[in-house]
């Protein structure tokens, strides 16, 4: 088990909406830290009613009152990473941006568009995203189709998924990892950085239980680098974490649709040790 000066876990905080279906969002946020042994705190973007079937309903939190929750955390403890997920407002954006100061290591999960491919949020999103975010982020984890809108690049192949991570790299962030493509029965993440650009390939698990995987990769980026992990290493450890829990419930049943992976299988196996 790692071991913190004075008995204290590192601290890493996600900036995000809920899911009632306790599989994306904060829920998957918070086990990932769990997971990893970093203590996680929280700011809330939106309440979202929702099951493995789909969202039903959202209500947004204020801008201000998202500020607000950031300061009494600014104030009381040091934060080493930070991720964000759904902000879901342009004002939202603008507010974490005001904050980057003492988020530590940023971790941008730029949510746009689906995994499917559909929009989620005002055209305004993509340019708030590169105006407050980006510049600050050590790390933005696009899937395909958020990937595409942010470059203007249509990932079809590995090429193409290098080209569109490495274009939306120049817009700030240090890495940016490019997930979802998905090759015959290989799952391709495309990686970029000051040296170049290069693919990180794994076997396709045949799940439906795939709910909250960018959730889950941008979190277990987040947890790793505030141990001190580079974010090379870091995107690399994480995609591993997320393959081993899409594995690990894949046969899961919970709920009428789409569940979640399983946070704790390598907590498990430690114990099993």
């Amino acid at each position: 088990m790692t071991v913190f000066p004075s008995n204290s876990p590192p601290v890493a905080l996600t900036i995000a909406g809920t899911d009632s279906g306790g599989a994306a969002g904060l829920a998957a946020d918070l086990k990932t830290f769990a997971a990893h042994f970093v203590h996680g705190v929280f700011a809330v973007t939106v309440v979202t009613a929702q099951n493995s079937t789909g969202i039903r309903s959202v209500s947004t939190i204020d801008a201000d009152m998202v500020g607000a929750q950031l300061d009494a955390l600014l104030d009381d403890v040091k934060i080493e990473a930070t991720k964000t997920g759904l902000l879901f407002t342009p004002e939202i954006v603008e507010v974490v941006g005001s904050r980057a100061w003492g988020l530590g290591q940023l971790v941008v999960d730029p949510v746009l568009v689906t995994s499917a491919g559909v929009p989620m949020l005002d055209d305004a999103m993509p340019d708030a995203y590169r105006t407050h975010l980006f510049p600050h982020a050590a790390v933005c984890t696009p899937n395909v189709a958020e990937a595409e809108l942010l470059s203007g690049v249509e990932i079809t192949d590995r090429a193409s998924a290098m080209t569109a991570a490495k274009a939306v790299q120049t817009m700030g962030p240090s890495l940016v990892i490019v997930t979802g493509l998905l090759l015959d029965d290989v799952s391709v993440d495309a990686i970029a950085d000051d040296s170049g650009a290069r693919v990180r390939e794994q076997s396709r698990v045949d799940t439906v239980n795939v709910l909250g995987t960018g959730c889950s990769l941008s979190a277990a980026t987040a947890a790793h680098l505030a141990t001190g992990t580079t974010p090379g290493e870091a995107v690399d450890l994480a995609a591993g974490f997320v393959h081993d829990g899409l594995r690990s419930s894949a046969n899961w049943r919970l709920g009428a649709g789409r569940g979640p992976i399983d946070h704790f299988t390598r907590t498990r196996r430690h114990d099993d040790d």
